[in-house]
């Protein structure tokens, strides 16, 4: 049984739905902590809804932080209990674009998974398991979890626009380009990357002009 995300939204400046993008937050966050880009970013994205929900899970002594499945390495907690956590997780947000869609009345190409951390595993995760493809994913400062199943499990391909800080010391700056490589190893043709220069695990400006135009582009906007 699926669990309902709870989600926060801003509205289109125009007042018209034409794209939705969907803020997946990082470890120990909430919806909200993302939601702020929307500001900058509904400025040349005017037609489009955004939407952030906050990962299933309650972290103990976090009041509002919330984790899309347990980080061993962090809690304590065991391999097992993480992959867990990882499957029931990308049920429950699969649920979630799966209603949004319908509410919205958008198809699948009028989507973008925007991720930070573990927000971005759970898109690179999620989207390309899904039967028909979104119209891409913005994948800060993360990684591609098992790499190595991918290609077995690859339903469908959206572009990848991958964008890591060369001074993260939270998740690996390599981390892009072993995602890079699995995704085209996996049959990916469109795979994008940036680097932020010295920038840590976060979102710099350079970053964010990247992630609009590749969502410019890719929603056809």
């Amino acid at each position: 049984m699926t669990r309902v995300l709870k989600s926060e939204r801003r509205e289109p400046v125009s007042g018209t739905t034409r794209s939705v993008v969907v803020f997946l937050h990082g470890y120990g966050a909430n919806g909200a902590d993302l939601l702020g880009l929307a500001d900058p970013l509904g400025e040349h994205l005017p037609d489009t809804l955004f939407v952030a929900p906050d990962a299933p899970e309650t972290i103990p002594g976090m009041p509002s932080g919330f984790q899309w499945f347990p980080i061993p390495w962090i809690d304590g907690s065991s391999e097992e209990e993480a992959e867990r956590g990882l499957m029931a997780a990308s049920d429950d947000l699969n649920a979630y674009l799966d209603a949004l869609m319908v509410d919205e009345d958008m198809l699948p190409e009028q989507v973008v998974l925007f991720g930070f951390s573990q927000g971005t595993m759970m898109a690179l995760h999620v989207a390309p398991r899904r039967e028909d493809a979104v119209a891409g994913i913005v994948a800060f400062s993360g990684r591609l979890l098992s790499p190595d199943l991918l290609k077995d499990e690859v339903v469908s391909r959206p572009p990848v626009l991958l964008i890591h800080g060369d001074a993260d010391d939270v998740v690996p700056p390599q981390s892009l380009p072993q995602a890079a490589e699995a995704l085209q190893e996996a049959g990916w043709q469109d795979v994008y990357a940036h680097v932020m220069k010295g920038t840590a695990h976060g979102i710099a400006p350079d970053g964010l002009q990247v992630a609009l135009a590749f969502m410019s582009d890719k929603l056809g906007l």
